[in-house]
């Protein structure tokens, strides 16, 4: 078989089966309204120190305008909360509430479990082969992004 048509068939069903493994691990009783896409903004988000809309945007390549509308939607959840800042009240800063930060934990615990079980399988020489291979992937694609922004 040509390795590049393998690799291309690699890489499409690698990314259609995280992502449908993502959505479905996350729909718990606690979580069946929250969406892979939000389980992203609240990560960005994270637990710790609130954030301006603009470093959490960075942080996910989108517009604040986009991580608007989803910050929206997680405020109205119970997830996220909207604070002004005290030194200068025109910026506004957000956090995760008690309920945001068990999703950020839910979906933490969803990746080191998807860790565990590819790299269980592995010897450590295969464990450090495959994480410079996906370093060597996600620099690619990260180049990529960066030319089309």
């Amino acid at each position: 078989m040509d390795i590049n048509k393998a690799l291309n068939e690699v890489l499409v069903k690698l990314f259609r089966n995280i992502t449908t493994i993502e959505e479905q691990s996350i729909r718990t009783d606690e979580f069946k309204d929250v969406t892979a896409n939000d389980l992203h903004v609240i990560e960005a988000i994270g637990i710790g120190e609130s954030k301006n809309m603009t470093t959490v945007a960075k942080s996910l390549t989108v517009t604040t305008g986009t991580l608007t509308i989803s910050v929206n939607g997680l405020v109205k959840k119970g997830y996220v909360e909207r604070i002004r800042s005290e030194e200068d009240r025109r910026i506004v800063l957000i956090s995760l509430t008690e309920k945001g930060e068990r999703a950020f934990d839910h979906h933490q615990r969803f990746h080191e479990e998807m860790v565990k079980g590819i790299t269980e399988r592995l010897s450590e020489e295969e464990k450090v082969i495959l994480a410079k291979s996906l370093n060597n992937l996600s620099d690619y694609f990260k180049e990529i992004r960066d030319r089309m922004i």
